[in-house]
Order: structure tokens, then sequence, then C-alpha cells
């Protein structure tokens, strides 16, 4: 069947469903629309059997809707409207939610009803819910919609003749007065609820040390206390804030700026306040912070019997020079545990994108941060590539791109949760890549398939990945179960018979390997080639870059397209 896809951004739950749609061997073309007269612009183009829109911030023309059936994949359960269902859900503290496919009608969200799901709703930020238990439903949903379309005698249900769930109701978008935080008056719990329902955009705009700031993503601190709206401490690059009751750790601010200036870039706290930063103290975060340690840490340790495992949680998925030398601290001291497998991942929502596109960006010589940057993520993943005295795996919970995706294939053994997407190129920022892609890439896939993965520049589902070799295990389960899972399926290798002689041929391999293609060789090849890019001012790079982190149109970008089912083109 042929399926136009149309979003108002190629976000994660759009390229989710585009990658799952060509796993069932649909024709699938991809338009991001800003506008509606782009949506009717790209029905005329594709002539699809079928319009989902996964994500859609435009209304749907009525002469679309009224001669093509348009499903809209709205977040939240029958009976929701509006434009802040997971804003309203997460505000408001719900502990189920819900997932709607609809048909485009003249009223926003009150079309027929063609598939729904429902969404548990665990203590996490907006953002961190949506990749996760909300797009697994949706996912879920929007199969099943297609399917009963497919089978031409589903008939939708008139969302007059169903119950709606409880909180669902039409309500106005979120706007930033009823985000705001009254710190002396909010108790920790609303605080966070406000946070979690921001994250990761807009995020909750605040005045703070004389300037106006979007908060972004909150947790609790058990331990410190202070007069409430008042800066207590530091912890890697977040800062902490007393609230009424208690405290919240905020890991990231972007700045307000005046219209017509260019958007800031989100950046770790502590870099955002710059020299406005009173001196405040350090509350160090132990190299192998455990699950007992008070505090709020973005990497954790935890040990189970003959399995270690370092899990890390970076907003965004990016990872600054600074949290890559921490991970590699982490990683080495977690290497003298007397453990026989290491788990490095294993945390609920994002693996890693690679390198840090804001904090670089924000630096005063982007491309001497972009140098220092790689550097650091390529000592992590040399580290993970020369460990030969355990079995290393590589949990990816959930979504990973570039950098991210060629760090975890430096470990023994990738697994995957079911529900994660990997974009395993670089291509769309206009860079080579490091992380030993070169190396690690063409060993598991061969070198034909690495060529078309870097080129095509497309999305992977986590069963494609491990069809093609690029993942080794596929991890079905709930976001929320994934560590544990992980753990117990390591510690079931680590009992196993075999589990020695994997070990011996895992250390005879590496010495062959260094021998016939040593590491440093390797490194040597890829980054001379980031060092051009980095420092050339006229490399498309920095506009590529520049317009991702301020949210702008790169120069000469069109909307992104893909024709699939056969040949790929990449407008």
């Amino acid at each position: 069947m042929r399926i136009l896809l149309v979003a108002s951004a190629y976000n994660s739950l759009a390229q989710r469903l585009h990658a799952e749609l060509r796993d069932r061997a649909h024709t699938v073309a991809v338009e991001v629309t800003p506008r509606g007269e782009d949506v009717r612009d790209a029905v005329v183009r594709h002539s699809p059997d079928l319009v989902l829109a996964p994500m859609l911030r435009t209304v749907v023309p009525r002469d679309v809707w009224e001669t093509r059936t348009c499903l809209i994949v709205h977040p939240g359960p029958v009976g929701d409207r509006g434009p802040s269902s997971l804003d309203w859900a997460l505000l408001e503290g719900a502990d189920e939610w819900g997932v709607t496919v609809l048909q485009a009608e003249e009223e926003m969200d009150a079309g027929p009803v063609w598939a729904t799901a429902r969404v548990r709703v665990p203590a996490v930020g907006k953002s961190d819910l949506y990749r996760n238990e909300l797009a697994d439903a949706a996912v879920d949903a929007a199969l099943t919609a297609v399917e009963r379309f497919a089978s031409g005698t589903y008939a939708p249900l008139d969302q007059r003749t169903l119950a709606s769930a409880p909180g669902a109701r039409t309500r106005p978008p979120m706007r930033q007065a009823t985000r705001r935080i009254a710190w002396s008056d909010d108790p920790t719990e609303t605080v966070l609820r406000k946070l979690r329902a921001a994250d990761s955009q807009p995020g909750v705009l605040d005045e703070l040390l004389g300037a106006e700031w979007f908060l972004h993503g909150g947790h609790p601190e058990p331990l410190l206390r202070g007069r409430p709206g008042e800066v207590l401490a530091t912890r890697a690059g977040a800062i902490c804030r007393a609230t009424r009751d208690g405290a919240v750790w905020i890991p990231e601010l972007r700045a307000r700026t005046g219209p017509g200036e260019p958007r800031a870039c989100k950046l770790p706290a502590t870099l955002a306040l710059g020299g406005r930063l009173p001196a405040l103290p350090e509350v160090p975060a132990p190299v192998l912070p455990s699950d007992g340690d008070a505090g709020w840490s973005d990497i954790r340790y935890r040990e189970r019997g003959p399995v270690g495992v370092v899990s890390f949680s970076f907003p965004g998925g990016a990872m600054s020079t600074g949290q890559c030398r921490r991970l590699l601290a982490a990683y080495r001291a977690a290497c003298e545990r007397p453990t026989t497998a290491l788990v490095l991942g294993g945390a609920r929502d994002f693996f890693s994108n690679g390198i840090h596109l804001g904090v670089i960006e924000a630096a005063p010589d982007p491309a001497a941060e972009s140098w220092a940057n790689i550097n650091a993520i390529d000592d992590l993943v040399e580290a993970v590539l020369t460990t030969t005295d355990r079995l290393v795996v590589a949990a990816i919970g959930g979504n990973a791109a570039a950098g991210g995706v060629m760090m975890a294939l430096a470990a023994d053994e990738v697994w995957c949760r079911s529900g994660a997407v990997l974009n395993p190129h670089y291509r769309r920022m206009g860079l080579y890549g490091s992380e030993f892609w070169t190396y690690s890439l063409p060993r598991r896939v061969g070198a034909p398939a690495a060529e078309r993965l870097t080129r095509e520049a497309l999305p992977l589902s986590a069963s494609r990945a491990q069809e093609i070799g690029l993942v080794d295990r596929v991890v079905d389960c709930a976001p929320a179960c994934f560590t544990d899972e992980v753990t117990r399926l390591a510690e079931r290798w680590a009992g196993s018979p075999g589990a020695p002689a994997r070990l011996a041929a895992k250390k005879a391999e590496s010495e062959r390997r260094e021998a016939v293609t040593p590491l440093a060789a390797v490194r040597g090849r890829e980054l001379d080639r980031m060092r051009r890019i980095f420092f050339d001012p006229d490399a498309p790079y920095h506009a590529l870059r520049r317009a991702f982190v301020r949210k702008q149109t790169a120069p000469g970008a069109q909307s992104v397209t893909h024709a699939v089912a056969g040949e790929v083109a990449d407008a």
C-alpha cells in the first residue's frame, strides 16, 4: 500500500512509524510539512492510498480529507482534544493515558476512531514518555488502523458512541502562565509535575539570577534544603533549587531571547548561567554512584552477582566533552570490579546521539570544541574496544543515532529494546563520523550494507537492525523493565558453561585484530576527515549544526522526502 507520512517534524514517532511501515513492505513517502498547503501539495505529488499523520501541528485542508482517508495519531484517549494532551496529563498527575488514531474532519480531534491504545504514565518527563510508553502504544494503534484500512471492510467508530476516558476533555494549549512555578507555594511534587510536563519543550519560563530562563528537566533531591527558589548547589552541570518543602535538580536551561533574535541553545545549567552563577558547593558524584547514593546523578552503577551495569542518561542523548570524560572514568572504574560481564547503558530513554551539538554551538570556538568532543567520545569507544577480560554488552533502551549507534557497536554484544529506533549515520549533520565506525560497522553488517546505511540515512527499527546484524538481541519488554531484563540476561550468560571460552576467544581475537587493523590507524583516518570538516568555516556542518540546535531551517534545506520500498529518493 502507498502511504504518505506527513509530520510537522521528523521526530522520534515519525521515524519509528516510518521504519515499522517499511518493515511491513508498504511504500512510504515522508513529508515534513509546516503548512497545510504543503500537505495538499504532497498528496498531489505522491497520490497515496492513505495519509497518516503521527505528529502534525497544522490543520489538514478540507479538500484533502474529503477526498482521501487521513488518519491522525492523537496522543490522548478518546474524548481528549487539544494540542497539549500530554502536558495536561502529566501536570494533573494521570496514572493512565491513551492514544487515539482518528480520521481527520472539520473539528480537530473529533473524527471517527480507527484504533486506540492505553498508556501507563510513569513519573518521567514528557519527552521520555513520548518516546517510550506512548510511542509503543501509538505504533500499535497506528499499525492496527493501517491494517483495518487495508482490509477495506472496517468501519471506524463515531466518537460520540464511545465512552471518554477519565480526565479526557477538550482543553486549550498549555501556556506559560499555567506552567509557572510558585517557588514559595508549590510543594516539590507540584514543581516536578510542572517541569516534567514541559520537558523537553517548551520548558518552564522562570526568573533566575537576574535573567529569564526556560527550565528543562527535573529530579527530586532528598537532602538539601533552603529558601524557596534559592540555588543551593551544583552537580555534573545541573543546579539544585530549593522548593517549599524540598529541592529539585534542574539539568538544563535555555535563555529567553527577544523577538527577531536567534533561539538560544539548550545547555547544561551551569554552562548556561556562566558568570551569573554565585560561588556554590559542588555536590560531587562518586565515580561509580550506586542506586543507594542520595541525590540525582546522570551516571549510575549497579552490581548483581557477576554483572556490573554502568547506566547513563544524558538529556537528549547528547554527550559533551565533560560527560564523555565522566562516563569514561565510570567505565574504567567498573572494569576494576570483579565481574564477568559489564552492561553499558540500560537506561529507559536515549542511549546516545553522539557529540553535544548545543555545547559546541555555544562554545567560544565551536571548531575547537567539536574536536575536543569527538576525541573524548573516541577515548570512551576505544576503552570499550580494548576491554578483553569481560564481556561488554551495549544495552540500547531508547533511541540512538550517529556516534551513539557507533559507540554501541564497540561492545561485544548489542542488545536493543524492541521500541528503539536506530539511525546509524552522520549524513544529515554534514559529518564523516568517527567512534571507530569504519571498523565496527562493516565488521557487523558487511561493507556494502555499511555504505548503504550511511548513504541512505534512514531510521531502522530494532527488528530490522537485528535482521541485518547491527544488533544481536532484541529485548521485547516495557521501557521500565529494560534494565532488569538486560541484567538478568547478562547474569544468565555469565553463568553459562561457554562463558570462559568466549572470553578466551575474545582476547585472542583482539590481539589478531590489532595486528591486522591497528585501532590507532582507524582512529587516525577518521579523525583526519573530521578535523578538516570542523576547521573548515565553509563546511555545511556548521550551518546544519546551528540550524539544528536553534530550531531553524538550514540554508538550502527542503522537506525531507523518502520514497521507500525499492528506490530511495532524498531531497
